[in-house]
């Protein structure tokens, strides 16, 4: 939950501070939209903007809704369609559509509980904000009650059609075991793509401050550092040392955890070799299944970079694909 997005403590700041505040939310979208549903944009009653519901001109409309809803209190649930002609000018990369929900802070939104919701963000705790669309009541849910969206990473409808749920989570996470090229390809990377990354490896000189800026470093052996790590069902792990010494002992962590995706570099040979050592050591070969590898995509990469395009994008579909 980084600065560039809090849009719900920019509207508590508002509202506290007197200028008045809503809260817009993508709640569905068809076509070609820039910003998925759960995206949020706050607004100030002197037209001060924090957030985006589209990246374009839509949210000089939404602004102009918001100002009304602070005005009379009450919820609206707008709806913006275009043609592919007419996307541009409203943001949108294509033809499409997109419906947002605006909440007055103060009115439907209470002070209290979006006092209660940043609270939660700021001590990095999952959060549901569930709004009944139709009379804007708002509830918070704790992260049990929404393990199935923080496991997708997904917000959305419930199954009555009138309960949109914005889920508010930490970072997905990334553990990437040796600092080698690919990784300081990766990294960046998994970072612009929204994950927490901590690169391991006891060798110092490969996991060291000025391979890996501004990047989370551990030199313990690698299942100990694996262990610490703890992955849960918003962790990636990806192993890369292309070393059994120190891929393994983390590999036998990851796969024991519900991590989204695990991934380890090597060719076929290679895996075919790591799949015998881990067999030999008793683990059920429905769990060694899981080991994306050779790793990645393929996508006919070679480059570190490419390889770490590669790395990414299975990632991205392991978390996003049913």
């Amino acid at each position: 939950m980084s600065g560039l997005d809090d849009a719900p403590k920019a509207a508590l700041d508002w509202h506290r501070a007197g200028k008045g505040a809503a809260l817009a939310t993508v709640i569905e979208t068809w076509g070609s939209a820039p910003r998925p549903r759960g995206s949020q944009l706050a607004v100030s009653g002197e037209a001060g903007l924090v957030g985006s519901v589209s990246g374009g001109c839509v949210e000089g409309a939404v602004v102009a809704e918001a100002l009304e809803a602070m005005g009379d209190g009450k919820p609206r649930v707008l709806t913006y369609g275009v043609t592919d002609d007419e996307a541009f000018a409203v943001g949108l990369a294509c033809g499409g559509t997109i419906r947002v929900l605006v909440e007055p802070v103060g009115g439907t939104l209470p002070e209290a509980m979006l006092a209660d919701l940043v609270a939660r963000r700021a001590r990095g705790e999952a959060v549901g904000q569930a709004v009944d669309v139709e009379t804007g009541q708002v509830a918070l849910r704790s992260a049990e009650a929404v393990a199935d969206r923080l496991r997708e990473d997904r917000s959305g409808f419930e199954e009555d059609g009138r309960t949109f749920v914005t889920l508010h989570a930490p970072p997905l996470r990334l553990a990437v075991v040796g600092g080698v090229h690919i990784a300081q390809a990766l990294v960046p990377m998994a970072r612009i793509a929204g994950y927490a990354v901590t690169v391991i490896d006891p060798r110092e000189a490969f996991a060291a401050p000025e391979r890996f800026p501004d990047t989370t470093l551990v030199h313990d052996w690698p299942d100990e550092a694996m262990a610490a790590f703890a992955p849960d069902a918003r962790s990636a792990v990806v192993l890369l040392t292309h070393d059994p010494k120190l891929d393994d002992p983390a590999l036998t962590v990851a796969l024991g955890s519900p991590a989204f995706y695990v991934g380890a570099l090597g060719s076929i040979r290679t895996h075919a070799k790591r799949v015998a050592r881990l067999e030999q050591a008793g683990m059920d070969a429905e769990v060694i299944a899981r080991i994306d590898a050779p790793i990645g995509l393929d996508i006919g990469a070679r480059t570190p970079g490419e390889i770490a395009i590669a790395v990414l994008a299975a990632m991205t579909q392991a978390l996003r694909w049913p």
